[in-house]
């Protein structure tokens, strides 16, 4: 049991890593990219968090972006392994269009993430041990403390521009 606990976590901790890594190449916290984001942002910065982690954190609700990519790619690993991953890469790319988001962090995320949970699956990890990390991993931005996560966000951001 202590073993599973330990990779939820590692899979949790990279799973961040992975997923807000690349929305902050894809500039997500730079500006809403799809409707609905920058009024989230604002209602988050009216409550003491930050305009641009509030950006990123309005994006991840309003699109599949690499947070929803690197769930759904881990899922598909799950149940297919790599064709299982690149498939819900292809249903997050379909998800970005419906949506009409302009970027493709979603689809990067999702390939990106398929390869990572497949490798990991090769030195002992379950890709279970990733869908229940990635769930952990957005749970710190999305459900803890919106003022602070978008905080951190913020910070993040100011760092790559």
């Amino acid at each position: 049991m202590l073993g599973e606990a330990t990779h939820i976590l590692a899979a949790s901790i990279m799973c961040w890593v992975l997923f807000v890594t690349v929305d902050i190449l894809f500039k997500l916290p730079e500006k809403g990219g799809v409707s609905g984001a920058a009024a989230i942002a604002e209602e988050i910065r009216a409550g003491g968090g930050a305009l641009h982690g509030g950006y990123m954190m309005g994006n991840i609700v309003c699109s599949p972006d690499a947070s929803a990519g690197t769930l759904l790619a881990a899922c598909g690993v799950y149940v297919a392994g790599v064709p299982g991953g690149l498939a819900a890469a292809v249903l997050v790319f379909v998800g970005n269009r419906i949506c009409h988001d302009p970027g493709y962090a979603g689809t990067t995320g999702a390939v990106l993430a398929t390869f990572v949970v497949y490798g990991f699956t090769q030195i002992g990890f379950a890709a279970s041990d990733f869908i229940a990390g990635t769930v952990l991993a957005i749970l710190t931005i999305q459900g803890l403390s919106h003022a602070r996560s978008s905080a951190l966000l913020a910070r993040l951001w100011r760092w790559r521009s």
